[in-house]
């Protein structure tokens, strides 16, 4: 009788101690099975059909010069611009409305989704501005301090996975306004690229946007 009396006490005093311990693991659990939840490309096709197919094309590439190609785009990046979009850190009247309409899980379902498209290739059309465009992607400018874009886009423009994001054939007056806006300060959710952008001159910005529009 006193072992188990003795069981009995050990059993409530430790009782506290475990209840303390999941209530501490619980939300750990739940917040990384949200993270490891997989994206549902079925309900991603629905959204963005719904939401940006109009601006951006039914699988995503945009056939609207001053829109861009969102197919194949690294997700991302993709999640990471919405969410700027929505708080407001990337000004859009247009892509801050949308994007407000959108859950987390529709950022998500609607990026990997496009993800899974294949990008369309693009194509240049001004060849001395390709010539230009394609020194300063490769081997930027050291007298002006201007880095390669290669070095952070990849030399055939795919980018690198959770860090840069995909450029290749991305439509030219969509590249042409984006590193304008970094250049004159109207576009500020990138430091790198507010910086680079600062040290182009309008020939150089068209000539890069031209550049990548063939790069493939």
């Amino acid at each position: 009788m006193k072992l188990l009396a003795s069981l009995l006490t050990a059993a409530v005093l430790a009782a506290p101690a475990f209840s303390s311990f999941a209530a501490d693991e619980a939300p750990a659990a739940a917040a990384a099975a949200t993270v490891a939840a997989k994206p549902d490309l079925v309900k991603g096709s629905a959204s963005f059909a719904a939401v940006c197919a109009a601006c951006h094309g039914a699988d995503g590439n945009s056939s609207i010069a001053a829109n861009p190609k969102l197919a194949q785009q690294h997700p991302e990046y993709l999640i990471k611009q919405l969410h700027d979009f929505k708080s407001g850190k990337r000004a859009s009247p247009i892509m801050m409305g949308m994007a407000a309409t959108l859950s987390d899980d529709d950022m998500k379902n609607i990026a990997y989704w496009l993800t899974s498209n294949k990008a369309k290739l693009g194509f240049a059309k001004d060849k001395d501005l390709v010539a230009i465009g394609e020194h300063i992607y490769r081997g930027g400018n050291a007298d002006r301090h201007i880095p390669a874009c290669a070095g952070c886009h990849s030399p055939d423009g795919a980018g690198i996975p959770s860090q840069y994001p995909r450029l290749s054939g991305q439509q030219a007056d969509y590249t042409a306004a984006q590193l304008t806006a970094f250049r004159d300060g109207t576009r500020k959710n990138s430091g790198p690229m507010t910086d680079v952008a600062a040290k182009l001159n309008d020939r150089e910005v068209k000539a890069l946007a031209d550049y990548i529009a063939g790069l493939r």
